[in-house]
């Protein structure tokens, strides 16, 4: 058989002259790379495809790849964001960071602010400060009750180096232009592409798209009834980030400067002693748009300030933009195949610092559902809840940010201080509450009065990890690996300790849908592991899968170290041992109360109660059974299956 043209051995020349040689040999590596180019590259095959290297874009593949997922991303860029853009971090964002282990690089970097302060001026009176309010008062339980203000690029820096250490980077010059349906119903996405500057055709072959590209988002345009609905504001607002020169005494505080003339300035401090202004343009209807530069922006901003100096040593970046508050129709296709997240499915004011905080939520809602769909471990309803959920947050946040914009360019300090105050467990992150769904099991007679609540974010609380004594934030010391969380709470072990023996005896059991599922996905991460990291010598994250990759088991009880040991446990529970806390610090809480209090409101001597809670930290299910009872560990077991299948299976192939 001839060898292909690509397998053709560069033929001698007749010509004895070297250079003819060399000319000939040239001509033909030529020839072949012209050839090469010619031929229709190989379509690139990943699980799910993320268009878009923002930060939803980026969190999303940084925890995709983190679960073993194959995950390419694609941006039209040539980098990441240099400067500029979004520049806030809430409490809840903050608490997401700290439970993936990235948070300190920005802890040590950023600015947090802890309080707000309200400048006015009238033709009556000079500018004078209003007031100053907490930024988030007692009444929010957070761990960190401040905005901490670190800059876009540094956000997605931390998840470019987290996906370089798993072996994943970012196709970058790289544009989506559309995508497509094979005809069979498991058969994959096809994907297409341009990359570089020569425009060359790239495919990609996906099981789901996720388009986290902008607010001119691509992958909208190609789901059909996502056009986004909402309105564009008439005004205009300046952005200016740099090194301020002046004497005005609240530049570290997050404030509000309004003039009756000139209108208002938002005051945001930043890293590396900067300060970011976002400068109300008021000007004619007849004002040429173009006109309203960077000049006139700092006069503005000085105009506004006045009597105070202000002067900047430098610019490092400067915007304008007009606020368009608008949501997406749908987040998903019809299939459930392609999905939308961050500015792709909503867009609304800057100044209340939401924009990235909800588009990295949206990205950690859908990536640990996309992770179970890919492994054949989800029903049809996991998915869908990605739309029920972060669409009702995306229109929760537009009607707030409706009236917080409005309230800022009007000046009136009261009215926002109430707004705030109105909507501060929201700001917060906190305050992000889904509604009933198939992975949210409302059952009111089971959480009475306790802060836990289904479809809310767990709390935050102080324990005792019994295993080396250590206090540990509860809700943050299992690391999240994609996995669900079961805590069994109950003031005495050894009193319930039927219960737990049959309770662990039913999960165990081949008939148990909990240990089914367990038997399924590890044989799916047998074959497509999590990826590792250098730091997982340190962090041990097998320590939280010895029973199951999909579930971690963890024991809560009150009773003292010297009262109990590991051996008392049930094996099941034995081999959770560092998932093994005493409720017995409520001095170091946030709010001086014990765990179980704070979840449940009480719990009786002979109860034993269960929180399940999702792998994104919200509570899915609470339940409830009198220890006392023959069966309740039995009860208990099957009340487990139900919940899980309601959106959980056991594939086919298992």
């Amino acid at each position: 058989m001839a060898p292909s043209v690509l397998e053709k051995p560069i033929e001698e020349p007749l010509n004895d002259s070297p250079k003819a040689a060399a000319a000939a040999a040239a001509a033909e590596c030529v020839d072949r790379l012209t050839l090469l180019r010619s031929m229709p590259e190989q379509p690139v095959e990943c699980q799910v495809c993320v268009v878009g290297a923002g930060p939803a874009g980026l969190m999303l593949a940084c925890n995709l790849g983190r679960f073993g997922v194959k995950v390419e991303v694609v941006d039209d860029r040539a980098d990441q964001t240099p400067v500029g853009r979004a520049d806030g971090l809430q409490p809840k964002t903050i608490e997401t960071f700290r439970q993936m282990r990235l948070a300190d690089p920005l802890l040590q970097r950023g600015v947090r602010v802890y309080d707000i302060a309200f400048w006015r001026s009238t033709a009556e009176e000079p500018l004078h400060r209003l007031g100053r309010e907490v930024h988030y008062p007692p009444v929010i339980d957070v761990l960190d009750p401040y905005i901490l203000l670190v800059h876009q690029g540094m956000v997605e820096s931390l998840f470019i180096e987290d996906m370089k250490k798993r072996g994943l980077e970012v196709r970058r010059n790289t544009a989506f232009e559309s995508y497509s349906v094979c005809d069979s119903k498991g058969g994959p996405l096809q994907i297409n592409c341009r990359t570089n500057v020569t425009q060359d055709p790239k495919t990609l072959l996906a099981q789901y798209l996720v388009g986290c590209d902008g607010a001119h988002s691509k992958v909208r345009k190609c789901i059909p009834d996502a056009r986004p609905v909402g309105l564009s504001q008439a005004s205009l607002w300046g952005v200016l980030d740099g090194e301020l020169v002046t004497d005005f005494p609240d530049i570290w505080s997050k404030t509000l400067v309004y003039s009756q003339e000139h209108g208002s300035i938002l005051i945001i401090p930043r890293e590396r002693n900067m300060t970011r202004f976002y400068i109300e343009l008021k000007s004619s209807p007849k004002a040429d748009r173009n006109q309203l530069g960077q000049d006139f922006v700092m006069q503005r901003a000085k105009d506004i300030m006045a009597p105070f100096e202000v002067g900047w040593k430098y610019i490092e970046w400067f915007g304008r933009y007009q606020i368009g508050q608008r949501v997406a129709g749908r987040f998903c296709d019809d299939r459930t195949r392609a999905f939308l997240a961050g500015d792709a499915s909503h867009t609304h004011s800057p100044k209340a610092a939401q924009g990235m905080n909800t588009s990295m939520h949206d990205a950690w809602n859908i990536g640990w559902k996309l992770n179970l769909a890919v492994r054949g471990l989800a029903k049809p309803a996991l998915l869908q809840s990605y739309d029920q959920e972060r669409r009702k947050i995306a229109l929760d946040l537009l009607n707030f940010d409706y009236e917080h914009a409005n309230q800022i360019a009007g000046g009136d300090a009261i009215a926002l201080a109430e707004n705030f105050k109105t909507n501060v467990r929201f700001i917060s992150g906190i305050g992000a509450e889904y509604s009933e769904n198939a992975i949210n099991m409302n059952e009111p007679q089971a959480w009475v009065m306790g802060d836990a609540k289904p479809g809310c974010l767990l709390p935050p609380a102080k324990v005792t990890r019994y295993l080396d004594s250590n206090p540990v934030d509860i809700q943050l010391d299992i690391p999240m690996l994609g996995q669900f969380r079961i805590y069994l709470l109950m003031w005495d072990v050894h009193q319930s300790r039927i219960f737990l023996d049959t309770f662990c005896h039913a999960i165990a059991s081949g008939e148990s849908l909990v240990s089914q599922l367990s038997a399924a996905a590890a044989v799916s991460y047998a074959k497509q592991p999590r990826l590792p990291a250098p730091e997982d010598i340190y962090l041990r994250p097998e320590r939280y899968t010895a029973v199951s990759h999909l579930f971690t088991f963890s024991l809560i009880t009150t009773m003292p170290k010297s009262d109990i040991e590991i051996t008392d446990l049930p094996p099941l529970l034995q081999d959770s041992r560092w998932t093994f806390y005493l409720d017995d610090v409520p001095e170091q809480d946030t709010r001086g109360t014990l765990c179980t209090n704070k979840w449940l409101g009480s719990l009786g001597p002979g109860e034993v109660a269960i929180v399940n809670v999702r792998p994104d930290g919200y509570v899915g299910s609470i339940g409830r059974w009198d220890s006392s009872i023959d069966d309740a560990g039995e009860e208990a077991a099957k009340w487990l299956d139900t919940y899980y299948d309601r959106f959980l299976q056991v594939p086919e192939s298992c």
